[in-house]
């Protein structure tokens, strides 16, 4: 059955299509919203560019490879530069069915709205809710990032003891992560083209600081390409040997090469999302892998000390501080702050559209004062302040019990994941069924759109299972050990996904629908 039989049927709708099937010019992104039952709200004001630094923001390679460099090699020593490429394989499969996706439904919440379409409402919803759950503990485990970095680049950033004590950089990440969550909420209250253009600075910022980074590691390097080899003789005497080794040490590429789909999620503040999305989502996901992947292999080609206990410890700042020297990876450090910031402030900006466009459907709590734009910022408000003060009291968590705040850290990508899989597996079965018509004229795979999408459901199923595995190493580094960190991903993932259904189930779904001020015909049905 194709869109033309069943307009009805999820996946089936072709918005905006002229006559003759074609996009209806200019008209086409307002009337993808029409066709989903939405009036335009949000203000178009963002071009090719800021699309695209939204997408790469999100991932922010300075951000997850200064953050998470000492994890892959302590796992699985230089040779775990290897699941950079892997990571980027599987997630380019996802990023090209998001891609069809982004050109046939320009909208913000854009993983939400994906899966109710393809999937019905109660998936749609389960989509949403644990991306929107994601999204505000990943706003927290980003803020984390400025303890990495602040005190290494000065002492005067360690504000609370010296750093010595037990506590002392867990609450002091907790006083620089909550300053950063307050700076984010502001920006993001005050309108979306004023984060567009810090977001969009920070990025060249980045990006210009990254291949600067690439070019300096370059300069110094001092063995071969063969150091990628060397495992270090991780995972003897395991079961598995050195591929259980691999598979932890790749959890580092993996928590660092998602987010792209915040390039899709602006699509009703983008000028020709449906063109400008998909091409901002490959941009974002290519350049993240390029440059990611040459940072990381010229470190562990130019570090002094391949075998330096430091580089499993301090990771990137060991390498770039003792190979630069100290004032050049001071820089270096200065710009890891700032995409530090713009990824935080990518992830909070995501999160808001995810809140407003289920809030818009009357799917959370308080829906009508969360779906509520600014007349002054044309920006939702509310959940900018509600999912800044979520994402500093999860913070709070961090103070006395850095163990369990990994345990959440981590589950969030693992939720991530789940919630890209609940879009890739109902399209797999639209696909499957003949209801999946890409938009023509706009992006689309074609003959390969199947086996993509078949890869995409694999890849997702595999690296949810491999990520939400009871490792100790993830889940309960240090001592003591406890079952409920162990298994902490099925427990935690377990409450937030039956415990939200079941209150959906039981209260929401029953209030369901376009809420009236935000539907295409406010004086006609405003069911979704």
């Amino acid at each position: 059955m194709t869109g033309a039989e069943s307009d009805s049927a999820p996946g089936s709708v072709r918005p905006g299509a002229g006559a003759d099937g074609a996009p209806d010019g200019g008209s086409h992104d307002d009337g993808a919203l029409a066709e989903l039952g939405y009036k335009p709200e949000l203000k178009r004001t963002l071009g090719n560019f800021h699309t695209f630094a939204a997408g790469i923001s999100y991932i922010s390679i300075l951000t997850g490879t200064f953050q998470l460099f000492y994890f892959g090699v302590s796992h699985g020593g230089p040779a775990y530069w290897w699941s950079w490429p892997m990571v980027f394989a599987g997630q380019l499969m996802v990023a090209l069915c998001f891609c069809e996706l982004a050109a046939r439904y320009p909208v913000a919440g854009s993983i939400y709205n994906w899966a109710k379409q393809l999937g019905g409402p109660h998936v749609g919803w389960l989509g949403g809710w644990m991306m929107l759950t994601a999204s505000m503990v990943s706003l927290a485990a980003v803020a984390l990032a400025y303890q990495v970095t602040l005190p290494q680049i000065s002492s005067w950033f360690q504000f609370i003891g010296n750093g010595t004590g037990q506590t002392d950089a867990a609450a002091n990440a907790v006083l620089l992560g909550a300053a950063l969550i307050a700076f984010t909420t502001l920006i993001n209250a005050f309108g979306v083209k004023l984060m567009a253009r810090i977001n969009s600075a920070g990025v060249a910022i980045e990006l210009i600081a990254a291949v600067v980074l690439i070019l300096l590691l370059a300069a110094h390097i001092t063995r071969g390409p063969a150091a990628v080899t060397q495992t270090f003789g991780l995972g003897r005497g395991e079961s598995l040997g050195y591929f259980g080794a691999f598979l932890t040490a790749s959890l580092a590429s993996a928590y660092v090469m998602y987010g792209f789909d915040t390039a899709s999620s602006l699509g009703e503040e983008s000028k020709d999302p449906a063109r400008n999305a998909p091409r901002a989502i490959l941009r974002a996901l290519v350049a993240s892998f390029v440059i990611g992947g040459l940072i990381l292999l010229f470190a562990l080609l130019a570090v002094p000390d391949l075998h330096s206990r430091q580089l499993s410890v301090d990771g990137l700042q060991y390498v770039v501080l003792s190979t630069l020297g100290s004032t050049v990876g001071q820089l270096v450090l200065w710009c890891v702050v700032i995409a530090i910031t713009v990824c935080e402030l990518a992830v909070h900006t995501a999160g808001i559209r995810l809140a407003f466009a289920m809030a818009r459907d009357n799917n959370l709590p308080a829906s009508s004062l969360l779906a509520r734009v600014s007349p002054r910022f044309q920006t939702p408000v509310l959940p900018a302040i509600v999912i800044g003060l979520v994402g500093v009291g999860i913070l709070l968590i961090n103070v006395n019990q850095p163990q369990i705040f990994s345990v959440i850290t981590s589950i969030a990508i693992i939720m991530i994941y789940l919630a890209y899989l609940l879009v890739t597996l109902p399209m797999l079965v639209q696909r499957l069924r003949g209801r999946w018509t890409p938009v023509p004229g706009r992006f689309s795979l074609g003959r390969f759109g199947l086996p993509v999408n078949v890869v995409a459901v694999l890849w997702g199923l595999g690296m949810s299972v491999n990520l939400a595995w009871p490792r100790a190493a993830v889940y309960n580094a240090t001592g003591p050990q406890h079952w409920y960190l162990r298994w902490g991903a099925f427990l935690f993932i377990g409450v937030v996904a039956l415990g939200g259904f079941a209150y959906y189930w039981c209260v929401q779904r029953h209030r369901t629908g376009v809420l009236a001020a935000h539907a295409a015909d406010a004086g006609g049905d405003t069911a979704p």
